[in-house]
This record gives structure tokens, C-alpha cells and sequence, in this order.
């Protein structure tokens, strides 16, 4: 096994630290070192990564390493987090090994020791204990994940939220099911694709979560600090309220763009709605109260009522069967758009209740990729721009092989200097930032 020294500026003292795999890793000099090994950004988490990484000045570094040495930081800090929670559940499993302490007992005096400990109120001690203790029991794989920097607490904590209401077996099967794409998908990305997953597992029991929620719905008035109130609405339909935000959506762009509007659009939004709600917004002529677009992606054996398999509601995410049957059969002034697709997710059929619809190759690049195709945009396509990924002017055809959803923000993004993404032969886009990097999306056919 190999072995190196470290020289540091202000002394001489001796470090020697195996180094792991081949050994091929070198130690350098630190007031010599301008630059980061070669293999920085595959090293496992670790006191050999850290110890390199405490050797490197981020200022000195080329803005390509700049990002290398960010992802290897956070690979150590997804390491020292998951050493955070197995020291929690010692303490927890040294006061239950006591004989005459309960295992209620032994929550308490343990959360009250880590309380102390890491100056936490109760209900944070409460919170952090049984985090840890879940992936000590529940979801073993999950620390393994977060130790060696597969994931980060974000991703972690997400994944232990969204199956805490599973038995622990499924809770491990969801887990498997998704473990390889978690690394490369956002939190909401994530918490989507679980939520799908655990409609998938037992659609009934997923039914009965749905109906005993929406038997809760409610509208709730909370006062804020600074005078203003905040109305929020709970366990309210999915469908209905998608066909609500997608008309206020459309409304507050049509505003935003008007001449001497000075609002943001997240204040015209708010406008809008209360606008709504008091019955004072007026419409025009051809204007429905429930004009909107829904866009539904189902499969034909759910649709037929001969499975149970979960859709999916842009803007909105994964719904369970009875929801998106319902939304299929609904007939309204609205525009509402569905697309039935076969097992692989490939469209077999687009349709709409308007009697405007949109150009064909907008829908079906809208049905070929569900949200903006940047890379963790969970924009959906319909309320996107449909851009020319090779633009016109450089010999780009308006083809469906060169057209692509981008919201307006990434669409802004691509044209910046430096930014490029081309669409790669399975389907999927590859982004290429100004620094370098390259980063691939999944594939976003049938989405979370």
C-alpha cells in the first residue's frame, strides 16, 4: 500500500495516510499546488479525500477544478452527516441496552442527551433521533448512500419523508427501486418519482390515502408577523386545482407582458386569485370560467379501467388512477389535453378537448418531453417556450428532432454566453455549461 508525506507551509510534521485503490494519487507541496488530481472527482469520501482537499486553494484553482473540488466538499460533508446520525443512534442504542430502561425510556433520555449535546430544542433532538434511527433500521441502504457520498442529507431526507408511511419492506423495495437515478435527480424531482413509486406498490392503499386526505380538505387563514395573512388551501383535488394555476399561469404571462405593467409575475399571480375568489375578475367573451390547460400522460390499460397504474399531471406529478380516469372522462370548456402512452412511455395517442388546438409538432414535443429539458427543471412543457435546439439561424430545421420545451428562464440561460445543449440519439439532453461541464437528463417521457 502506498504512503506519502505532507509538507505543510508553517511546519514540517509528517502525515502518513494510505492512499486508496491503485495508490497512484500524488501529495504535493500546498504552497506549490495549482491544481487538483486527476481523480478528485471520483475519490470516495474519507480522510484521504479531505486531506487533499484541505490542501487546495480554491482561489488558485481553473474554474473547471473550481467545480470538481464544490462536488468533492460535498461528497465529505453527505460522509461526515451520515457519521453525525450513526453517532446519534449509539447514544440511543446505549441507553436501550440498559435493562431497566423501556424503549420509550430510552427515546426520551437519549433525545435529551443529544439535545444537550448539540445545543438542539426538543423538537429538534426529537427530529434528528428518529432520522437516524430510520436509517439504522428502516432504510439501511440509505446511509450506506449518504456515507460514501452517493447522496446528499437533502436527497436523504427526502427519500425518508416520502416512504415514512410505508412498511418497512416496501419502504426497501421503493428504496432499491430507486436508489441508481436518486444521485442525479433534485429533491422535487425525487420526491415525485417516490411518490409514483409508492402509488405503484398499492394502488389500493394508495386510493385510501388519497380519499381519507381529500376528506380533510380545508382552507386555513394564517396571520404573518408583518400584518399580511397567508390562505392556503389543504388536500384539495389535483386535478381541479392544476386547471386553476394553469389559467391564473397563462392570465398573469398575458398581464406580465401587457404595456406599463410594473408587477412581478409572482405578485400578478397573487392578484389574480384574489381576483377570482371575490368574483370580480372579468372575462372575455370567448372565455370560459375554467379555462386552462391539463396535460395527463396515462396508460391505455388504466384508462380501460383494467389497471391501476398511477398518471401523471404536468405541473402537478404523479396521481393516482382513479384521478387521472377522472380526468380523462371530464368534459369541459377546458383544454385538456391527454396523452396516452404504451409501457416504454412512447406517446400512442394525443388529444385535446379544445376547439383551438395547438400546432402538432408543439404537441408532440410537449408529449415527448414532459418538463423544460434542463437538467432538474421540473417546469412542465406546456407553459414552456418551444425552442430550435440548433437555431434556425445556424441551419436548424423546425423539426421535431431540433425542437425542445426550455421555460423562460433556461431558454434565457441557453442564450447566454457559453451555454449549449444538443439532444443526444436515446432521447435524453446533454447541457454543456461555460465552465466545462457537461451534465445528461433522464429521461423525461412519462415524468415524476
Amino acid at each position: 500500500m502506498t504512503t506519502t508525506t505532507n509538507r505543510t507551509a508553517d511546519h514540517e510534521a509528517p502525515f502518513s495516510q494510505e492512499l486508496p485503490g491503485d495508490g497512484q494519487a500524488t501529495w504535493e507541496d500546498p504552497t506549490l499546488y495549482d491544481g487538483v488530481p486527476q481523480n478528485l472527482d471520483t475519490m470516495p469520501p474519507g480522510p484521504v479525500l479531505g486531506a487533499f482537499l484541505s490542501s487546495i486553494d480554491v482561489a488558485r484553482v481553473s474554474p473547471h477544478d473550481q467545480v470538481v473540488v464544490l462536488r468533492a466538499n460535498d461528497r465529505m460533508r453527505s460522509h461526515y452527516s451520515a457519521q453525525r446520525f450513526r453517532d446519534i443512534a449509539a447514544v440511543h442504542r446505549s441507553y436501550a441496552s440498559d435493562d431497566g430502561c423501556t424503549y420509550m425510556e430510552a427515546g426520551m433520555a437519549s433525545s435529551s442527551e443529544i439535545r444537550l449535546a448539540l445545543r438542539l430544542t426538543r423538537s429538534g433532538a426529537d427530529n434528528e433521533l428518529a432520522f437516524a434511527l430510520a436509517l439504522e433500521h428502516r432504510l439501511p441502504r440509505l446511509f450506506d448512500m449518504l456515507a460514501t457520498g452517493t447522496i446528499d442529507l437533502r436527497r436523504a431526507r427526502t427519500i425518508e419523508r416520502s416512504t415514512v408511511h410505508l412498511s418497512d419492506t416496501t419502504a426497501q423495495a421503493v428504496l432499491d427501486e430507486i436508489a441508481d437515478d436518486a444521485p442525479n435527480l433534485t429533491t422535487g424531482q425525487l420526491g415525485a418519482r417516490i411518490r409514483k413509486l409508492c402509488i405503484e406498490v398499492d394502488p389500493d392503499e394508495a386510493k385510501d390515502r388519497y380519499d381519507t386526505a381529500h376528506a380533510d380538505r380545508r382552507i386555513v387563514v394564517q396571520p404573518t408577523e408583518s400584518g399580511t395573512v397567508n390562505l392556503m388551501g389543504y388536500d384539495l383535488p389535483p386535478d381541479e386545482v392544476a386547471a386553476i394555476m394553469g389559467k391564473v399561469n397563462r392570465d398573469a404571462i398575458d398581464l406580465h407582458g401587457s404595456e406599463g405593467e410594473t408587477r412581478t409575475m409572482d405578485q400578478i399571480r397573487a392578484d389574480i386569485c384574489l381576483d377570482l375568489l371575490r368574483g370580480t375578475r372579468s372575462r372575455t367573451n370567448d372565455e370560459s370560467p375554467n379555462t386552462g390547460v391539463i396535460d395527463l400522460v396515462v396508460d391505455l390499460d388504466t384508462l380501460a379501467g383494467l389497471a391501476d397504474q398511477p398518471g401523471s399531471l404536468g405541473g402537478y406529478g404523479p396521481v393516482i388512477a382513479d384521478v387521472a380516469r377522472k380526468i380523462a372522462d371530464k368534459s369541459r370548456d377546458a383544454q385538456w389535453r391527454i396523452s396516452t402512452v404504451n409501457e416504454f412511455g412512447e406517446p400512442v395517442h394525443i388529444g385535446t378537448t379544445s376547439r383551438r388546438p395547438t400546432e402538432s409538432q408543439r404537441r408532440r414535443t410537449q408529449t415527448r418531453n414532459r418538463t423544460c429539458v434542463f437538467p432538474g427543471c421540473r417546469m412542465p412543457s406546456t407553459i414552456c417556450d418551444i425552442d430550435h435546439t440548433k437555431a434556425v439561424q445556424d441551419g436548424g430545421d423546425t423539426c421535431d428532432c431540433n425542437l425542445a420545451p426550455l421555460c423562460r428562464h433556461d431558454h434565457c440561460l441557453k442564450h447566454a454566453q457559453g451555454w449549449a445543449y444538443e439532444r443526444l440519439p436515446d432521447g435524453r439532453h446533454q447541457w454543456r455549461t461555460p465552465f466545462g461541464h457537461t451534465y445528461t437528463t433522464i429521461p423525461n417521457r412519462a415524468p415524476p
